[in-house]
């Protein structure tokens, strides 16, 4: 009779637990890595959300509020903690409120300075991605390297070859350098995925940080200096 197979036996918990077992210990490195990865990745998604960096119609309603005089001090916190953009364009705010007849070249620095720490936040924890997609198929290629070294000491000269010990051996070197490449290949598509995200939320902020700025160089006190 064909041998019946209980769904138990199949379950995933129990195949992921034997492929742990059967690639040896240079898996559990990879397994760290997919995890910081996979936080890494959920935390970018969220900290990148366009709502959190730049809404769509912001800076509409800061130049209409700009029309109709300086903006008070809450006025400007609320903003700055309305998203990235925000606290850009607060800062410009904030800079021509303190100084009403600064000029263009104070004014664009301080939007300027404003957007390179918004750029840094952006850009927070992705190095971290970058070094994981650099060194997981490097971990991999170290469990090969292993398993290769259990292979060959499997068929040491005198010694006769040892089943068990060279099906482990390939079981180490095949599955860690799978592993290594699992991990690797999402992480470098994150990181290039959150890279160009953030290049284009660059550009709006640019962009928007341009119309702020004309917008107050044109405001009576500082077209009469």
């Amino acid at each position: 009779m064909p041998p019946t197979f209980s769904p138990k036996a199949f379950a995933p918990e129990d195949l992921l637990l034997s492929i742990i077992q059967a690639a040896g210990w240079p898996i559990w490195p990879l397994i760290l890595c997919s995890v910081a990865a996979l936080a890494l990745v959920l935390e970018r998604l969220s900290s990148l959300r366009r709502a959190r960096v730049a809404p769509d119609g912001l800076i509409d309603e800061v130049i209409t509020v700009a029309r109709q005089g300086t903006p008070s001090s809450d006025m400007l916190q609320k903003l700055a903690d309305n998203s990235l953009l925000g606290a850009v364009l607060a800062a410009g705010l904030k800079t021509a409120a303190l100084e009403p007849r600064i000029s263009e070249a104070p004014l664009r620095q301080a939007l300027e300075t404003a957007g390179s720490t918004a750029a840094h936040r952006m850009e927070r924890y992705l190095n971290a991605l970058s070094t994981i997609a650099s060194v997981a198929p490097l971990l991999g290629l170290l469990g090969t390297v292993i398993g290769m070294i259990e292979i060959f000491g499997a068929q040491a000269p005198g010694s006769g070859t040892n089943p068990a010990q060279l099906a482990h051996g390939i079981s180490v070197a095949l599955y860690n350098t799978a592993f290594g490449l699992i991990v690797a290949i999402p992480s470098l598509m994150a990181h290039r995925y959150f890279r160009t995200r953030i290049a284009d939320y660059l550009h709006d902020m640019e962009q928007a940080s341009e119309r702020l700025l004309q917008q107050l160089l044109r405001m009576p006190l500082r077209a009469a200096h």
